[in-house]
């Protein structure tokens, strides 16, 4: 008899899902669990009902450049923890890799840490788009008097997204000669992944204030702020709630590496509710010591529901970007 039970529990179960399917409703709450490993990414997405994935932090650079990331990520630690890249396969392997996981658009995110450097990577940036055609065309800039020009030539090419980081670049957001790119991105409405937060290191220029300025001075900016601000998760919230046009990237947050050293307090998750339609995917392939599907695992433990994790990995960047 209980066998008889459980045979008829399971029919009804199906049943309600391949009747759900039939109507075109999305599977129901709880139904996607995290993927056990890359090789199961594509079940995950799947199971949401979605088509794919779509990653608004991935890093494609000149190979010159890709070797000094690693090396600084090669030397650097959390928690005692190594940081070496886990995905260390030639540029076409990687492109390979993410196509196998299911992410139907990603980004190259370039980054200048110098002067008269921003401009050469928007050509190698234009260049890889150009041949790459399921990656969001990507550009940069840094703090420089060419910087308006080069940056208005890259809209009007086609780039789709931009990326600054603060961080690295050292540069202060609130610089002058950025005021007319931040205005030509927000009236643009052209998305721009900002690196402000405070980790892995902090900058002279990082955190919530001086970027902060930056979205006071141009509001319809369109800023995804990465790694969740991390580690100043509170304050970039509150920013968030304070900027309408503002959206923020899940980039090594919430994963359990990043729960040893920086970890995502708790109290903050209800939050994460009411702001689901402003949560983008970010994962920072390569440069991760762990594998995609722990970011991936990780947006389902926190038990926010198959609709904001739908959202969160392809819907509310398809709507963004137009997809």
């Amino acid at each position: 008899m209980i066998v008889n039970l459980w045979l008829t529990s399971v029919r009804l179960i199906i049943s309600k899902r391949l009747f759900g399917k039939m109507l075109g409703m999305p599977p129901a709450v709880g139904a996607a669990r995290p993927p056990l490993d890359d090789a199961d990414i594509p079940h995950f997405w799947r199971s949401l009902g979605l088509p794919g994935l779509i990653d608004v932090h991935t890093h494609f650079m000149p190979d010159n450049v890709l070797r000094k990331v690693r090396a600084y990520f090669d030397r650097f630690e959390e928690a005692g923890v190594s940081w070496s890249a886990f995905y260390r396969q030639d540029e076409e392997e990687r492109l390979r890799l993410l196509r196998a996981f299911g992410v139907r658009r990603f980004t190259a995110l370039l980054y200048p840490h110098r002067p008269d450097m921003a401009e050469w990577l928007n050509g190698w940036g234009a260049g890889f788009a150009a041949r790459t055609p399921d990656c969001l065309r990507t550009a940069t800039f840094f703090a420089e008097p060419s910087a308006a020009r080069y940056v208005a030539e890259a809209l009007s090419e086609g780039t789709r997204v931009f990326k600054a980081h603060i961080q690295v670049g050292g540069y202060d957001p609130r610089d002058p000669l950025l005021d007319p790119v931040w205005g030509m991105l927000a009236e643009s409405a052209t998305p721009v992944v900002v690196h402000c937060g405070s980790g892995p290191e902090p900058g002279r220029h990082t955190g919530p204030a001086a970027f902060g300025d930056v979205l006071a001075r141009h509001p319809r900016l369109v800023a995804i702020v990465a790694h969740m601000g991390m580690p100043e998760y509170a304050e970039f919230l509150a920013l968030a709630e304070r900027h309408p046009a503002m959206l923020l990237d899940t980039t090594m947050a919430f994963t359990g590496f990043t729960e040893k050293s920086r970890p995502w307090p708790a109290d903050l998750t209800p939050r994460l509710a009411d702001l689901g339609d402003r949560i983008l995917l970010g994962t920072d392939f390569p440069n991760i010591p762990y594998a995609y599907a722990d970011q991936l695992s990780a947006l389902v433990r926190l038990d926010l529901g198959d609709d904001w994790v739908r959202a969160v990995c392809h819907d509310n960047a398809a709507r963004l970007f137009g997809l």
